[in-house]
């Protein structure tokens, strides 16, 4: 059991990030940016990691933010998400292979030319679902440091933009109205309790699945098909997806410790670059969506944000946007990533193994 001093402490150092989390989210509240409850708590756990705090969220309490994401984001979709693949999956499938190029290109050329050791240039180049390529790498011969760094930089990277981009492009009217004016409004308690049964049950069978973010997908599936049945009205009160968003956002920039910063230090100027031309390359794309399906440049421009598919999300939800479209390039660049991944990796490593890259798995 922990000494008393040592739980002091951990309790002082939650209330200090939960202060600075709060301070930085109310100033982009203040500024009207979509999604302040994520990017608030995502910086203000850099600072304060950087700062020297040792914090780690804990496992269950990251999955749990997952889950509400995933069943918030499936309780707004609605059953036009398959007509919008039905429609246009022409588009949309050279979109997201477009991007997955273009992400496996530029990974294979850090990994080619040294930057990055082994297959680590694919895994942490991947446009999305950050914490399953970290996992994902570890089995197939990345570096989990520098993949799991080149990822949640890349989410801080499109997180930002995302927000700063929605904030610019929607106005101030439109962002203010999307900032919840009450945290705590009347909840229908047995809606609520309903709410985080379903997520809870999801979560499970998605994590027993064993598919990647399996605690996000299975709400947001749940979710999705209640809802758009109407045999569920599920309630995410304000106050309760503060507290997920927080939750990822914290995650995400806990990982940001001077020992992965010094580990990425020689590589950082590539890899900063190499994310700064993904990023380019799916704004172009969103380019070709607009003239082509004449989606509004937002929407283009969230749909083909190079991940993570929770962080877009939440910007997306703040946003007056149509989620159904943007969450389905998203999911579908997802699951292309997760089929894809593991084979790509070991064609990069066959590659690599021939230009002297990559040492020989068996020495020769």
């Amino acid at each position: 059991m922990p000494a008393p001093s040592t739980i002091a402490g951990r309790a002082a150092r939650w209330a200090t990030l939960v202060a600075v989390s709060a301070v930085v989210a109310l100033g982009f509240t203040a500024l009207r940016l979509p999604g302040a409850f994520l990017i608030g708590p995502l910086v203000a756990a850099i600072v304060v990691r950087l700062a020297g705090v040792e914090l780690r969220v804990p496992r269950p309490a990251f999955l749990g933010a997952q889950a509400f994401v995933g069943g918030m984001i499936g309780a707004i979709l609605t059953p036009s998400i398959v007509h919008t693949f039905v429609a246009d999956w022409p588009v949309i499938a050279v979109t997201v292979l477009a991007i997955v190029v273009v992400a496996s290109t530029s990974g294979w050329a850090l990994s080619r030319f040294g930057v990055v050791p082994g297959t680590t240039g694919v895994w942490g180049s991947s446009p999305g679902a950050a914490s399953a390529m970290v996992v994902l790498s570890e089995a197939h011969g990345g570096d989990v440091r520098l993949v799991a760094f080149m990822q949640y930089l890349r989410v801080l990277f499109v997180a930002s933009t995302a927000s700063i981009v929605a904030r610019v492009w929607i106005g101030r009217d439109a962002a203010a109205a999307a900032v919840p004016a009450d945290l705590f409004p009347p909840v229908d308690a047995r809606g609520l309790a309903l709410t985080v049964a379903i997520v809870a049950v999801a979560a499970l069978l998605g994590l027993l699945s064993r598919l990647p973010s399996g605690a996000m997908l299975g709400p947001l599936f749940a979710a999705a098909i209640l809802h758009g049945s109407g045999t569920v009205d599920f309630v995410f009160p304000p106050w309760l997806m503060t507290i997920a968003y927080a939750g990822l956002g914290w995650t995400f920039g806990l990982q940001f410790t001077r020992a992965a910063l010094d580990h990425a230090a020689r590589a950082l100027p590539w890899i900063v670059l190499s994310i700064l031309v993904l990023m380019g390359a799916s704004a172009g794309m969103a380019v070709l969506l607009v003239k082509t399906l004449g989606v509004d440049p937002l929407t283009a421009y969230l749909a083909t944000s190079p991940g993570g598919m929770d962080t877009v999300a939440i910007v997306a939800a703040a946003s007056p946007v149509d989620l159904s479209f943007v969450m389905a390039l998203q999911a579908m660049r997802f699951f292309v990533l997760i089929l894809i991944g593991p084979t790509l990796s070991k064609w990069v490593a066959r590659r690599l193994v021939g230009t002297g890259a990559m040492p020989h798995p068996h020495g020769r």
